[in-house]
């Protein structure tokens, strides 16, 4: 596992100091057999959504969009849903957390592995990683009506 830059450390370093509140977003990527897209970081470990930090001037769709664009090559062909807001204090105090539940999309190009994305991979619901996190868990057991639905990540 690769350690996060010293840049990117520094950097949310700064923004936990200096704001009282972060966005991200994450997108639940869903393929017509019911599987869902998922990514491996180099520098955390775990299944994750796709998604990241919703950026100054932007909307959460504008950083879903180009977050899926940028970490697996996915192109939104329609509105996506809105799934929850979600706190993820865990992170630190102000941190929030945007899901949206993709159904209509396109794959344009598959990035190659980074250091930020070291792979991305469908998996049915039934058959997940054994290291997909808890969050992403609790997610798709919301999603599929499994677990009542909660306001933190």
């Amino acid at each position: 596992m690769r350690k996060k830059p010293l840049l990117a450390r520094l950097l949310q370093s700064y923004w936990r100091l200096t704001r009282s509140l972060t966005m991200g977003v994450q997108g639940v990527v869903l393929d017509h057999a019911g599987s869902v897209l998922l990514v491996r970081h180099g520098y955390r470990p775990g299944w994750h959504f796709p998604g990241g930090g919703v950026e100054k001037g932007e909307t959460v769709r504008e950083a879903l969009a180009r977050e899926l664009d940028e970490e697996v090559g996915v192109a939104i062909l329609s509105p996506p849903q809105l799934l929850g807001v979600y706190a993820h204090f865990d992170a630190f105090p102000g941190d929030h957390i945007a899901l949206f539940a993709i159904r209509n999309w396109r794959q344009v190009r598959v990035p190659s592995p980074s250091a930020e994305i070291a792979e991305q991979r469908f998996f049915p619901l039934s058959c997940l990683p054994q290291d997909t996190t808890g969050g992403t868990r609790r997610r798709l057991a919301e999603i599929a009506g499994a677990t009542a639905a909660s306001d933190h990540w």
